[in-house]
């Protein structure tokens, strides 16, 4: 399995920062719009820590934040190794040496802090540049083999926050299985199949259908009743795969981050597309009428505080979803990366710098015969993991 990388890489968090030269100018590439191996671009302070490229290449795990993306790798002890912003001091990986990180079993990574779980224990490290210091663990008790495994930043009993304080209990009630930690806003999947949601409601990311926060887990009502199998949550808008593989989306919608209409893209194109009209109206002969337009309202959507169904294909179901600050994307049952939203930094993955509110088909990975096998977006990027496809013979 390869992860391949797209986006925002002003610190080189998907590949080592290349210089381009464009009209006699000094570019620096902080727009990766093709999906790049990232496998492929191990960077001189990997090698120094002992991460063998060949060790890289069988990652099998993704976290990004803003600046920096953790690769998590679960062959023999595992370690993590990190890109991106202050990864670059030798032997040291933003404050951790790779040794120390051996053994861990997950990795959580923001802009202040990165956790890391190992069996016995949970420890947050500082990502603050020249410092090495480990400045919060706690000890976990081993998860039982009959119950399900817990991913950050789910710990038993509670959850790893990204900032102070970091640990905070559940009700055993809720049977945790899966968590997702939004800009300001938390979203749980409960082992009966339920979301809950709590903190910032101000863009109707709890789907509750106000924009109230929530001190305490609500249950979002408009799910009930249909058991959901994954949640995940980006910057203020939320998502969840249902059993059946249907997507369901809330939240802010500014950007199309939902799929739903967005005023801001369409207004966007109109601008883009208006010194084109201005040309074709300047050719039009003076003595030609002018055409009466048909009058109609577009209906646009900001905020979508119910969870609202999006219909990517009819020939197949949703297996995985992330959400980056403003972007979302999906990967199907047969392998296809479905990405939508904002695209100014090449995060859609479709060689352009172009938004959407409409669910695009990555055709980057059929045309080279890979299968998408799941995906996790960072703030302004996207990362997807992929296998190669296997050709019958003619």
């Amino acid at each position: 399995m390869n992860w391949f990388g797209f986006g925002f890489n002003a610190f080189g968090q998907i590949r080592d920062k290349l210089i381009r030269r464009e009209s006699g100018s000094t570019v620096e590439d902080v727009k990766v719009i093709i999906p790049t191996d990232i496998n492929s671009h191990v960077d001189e302070s990997e090698e120094g820590t002992g991460c063998k490229q060949s060790i890289c290449r069988k990652r099998s795990r993704i976290a990004a934040s803003w600046s920096r993306r953790a690769s998590l790798h679960l062959e023999g002890d595992g370690c993590v190794c990190l890109a991106g912003f202050g990864a670059g001091v030798p032997s040291e990986c933003c404050g951790i040496s790779v040794s120390e990180s051996r053994g861990c079993r997950d990795a959580q990574i923001s802009e202040g802090h990165l956790t890391l779980a190992f069996p016995d224990r949970v420890e947050t490290w500082s990502q603050g540049q020249n410092e090495k210091t480990r400045i919060w663990s706690m000890e976990i008790k081993t998860q039982s083999e009959n119950g399900p495994t817990l991913n950050l930043p789910l710990v038993p009993g509670g959850y790893i926050d990204t900032k102070p304080p970091f640990y905070h209990s559940l009700s055993p009630q809720l049977r945790a299985v899966s968590l997702a930690l939004g800009a300001e806003h938390a979203i749980l999947l409960s082992a009966a199949g339920a979301v809950y949601t709590w903190g910032l409601g101000s863009h109707g990311q709890l789907g509750h259908g106000g924009l109230t926060s929530e001190d305490e887990p609500r249950a979002v009502e408009a799910l009930l009743g249909m058991p959901m199998s994954s949640v995940a949550t980006g910057g203020w808008h939320s998502a969840s795969i249902s059993a059946g593989g249907d997507l369901y989306m809330w939240g802010w919608n500014e950007s199309g981050q939902l799929g739903l209409p967005s005023q801001a893209l369409r207004k966007e194109q109109q601008r883009s597309q208006q010194p084109v009209a201005l040309c074709q109206d300047a050719s039009k002969s003076t003595s030609e009428e002018p055409q009466e337009e048909e009058e109609h309202e577009d209906v646009f959507i900001s905020i979508q505080a119910f969870p609202a169904l999006l219909d990517i294909t009819q020939s197949c179901e949703i297996r995985a979803v992330s959400c980056g600050s403003r972007h979302t994307a999906a990967v199907t049952t047969t392998g296809d990366l479905y990405t939508w939203g904002w695209g100014e930094y090449g995060q859609l993955g479709h060689k352009t710098l172009m938004s959407s509110d409409e669910p695009q088909h990555v055709e980057f990975f059929k045309e080279n015969n890979m299968c998408v096998v799941d995906v996790v977006c960072g703030a302004w990027n996207t990362f997807a993991a992929v296998v190669k496809e296997e050709v019958a013979p003619s």
